[in-house]
């Protein structure tokens, strides 16, 4: 029999510099309800199961259907979606946090811009500046195509930035979503025009090199990335660039 009430704990920070505080709610149940619909319940009626009124929980969102990557928190403690966590398939009391790795801007809202940074560093796009063909793309094979999908498929959720024990201030290791971005670019035919420069950059400060091979990464991406896989292909690619600049330097 489902419970008549789903308890709840949110960590919460109003701005960066505030010390987190943790409120406790009590939501009425109704099936199917996900993370998000409860914080929704929440903002219609935001008071503490002490009777306190409060605000509204702030939090990033915005397709709903594990698409856009914006709603990733800590949830019962571990990196999820809160669009696709169903609250029937959770132990209560529900926990929810804010992923510890980043800056909190405000409750459950992070700032994640450490990922478009490492993304512009290996210049993870297909560079258009006037000089290309823009009619119709290059042929690729689709034993190509079949490999470059799944990585396209990355949300940019950080996921498995937060679950990485080597994602930290001490080494600045960019990621495995990032490693995974370069090797989507470098296969394809447009995009590898920069390859030997996403290699290289792969190879510098906080690169490729910086991986412990823990593989929480493969586990918690919500969108099943072969990050691992990737990783090892980038790795050997790095290491060939690495010696093809020594023999031509």
């Amino acid at each position: 029999m489902p419970p008549s009430t789903i308890k709840v704990e949110i960590k919460r920070q109003s701005s960066p510099d505030t010390a987190p505080v943790t409120e406790k709610f009590e939501i009425p149940y109704r099936p199917g309800m996900n993370i998000t619909s409860l914080l929704g319940e929440i903002a219609l009626n935001p008071v503490d199961v002490a009777g306190k009124s409060t605000t509204p929980i702030t939090y990033d969102s915005n397709c709903l259907e594990e698409i856009c990557g914006s709603c990733a928190m800590l949830i019962n403690g571990k990196a999820r979606m809160a669009c696709s966590a169903l609250v029937d398939k959770l132990e209560q009391p529900i926990t929810l946090a804010p992923l510890s790795k980043f800056p909190v801007v405000r409750d459950l809202a992070v700032d994640r811009s450490v990922l478009f940074e490492n993304l512009k560093k290996v210049k993870a796009w297909v560079p258009i500046d006037g000089t290309y063909d823009l009619g119709s793309g290059p042929k690729q094979f689709p034993q190509v195509q079949e490999q470059r999908y799944p990585l396209s498929n990355c949300i940019s959720c950080c996921c498995c930035m937060e679950v990485c024990p080597q994602f930290n201030d001490v080494t600045n290791f960019v990621g495995a979503a990032t490693i995974a971005q370069a090797k989507l670019f470098n296969m394809d035919p447009s995009g590898a025009v920069l390859k030997e420069e996403r290699l290289r950059a792969l190879s510098g400060d906080g690169g490729i090199q910086e991986c412990g091979f823990a593989q929480n990464c493969v586990q918690a991406c919500p969108k099943e990335l072969p990050l691992t896989e990737s990783i090892s292909d980038m790795s050997r690619d790095v290491f060939v660039q690495k010696v093809k600049d020594i023999f031509t330097s």
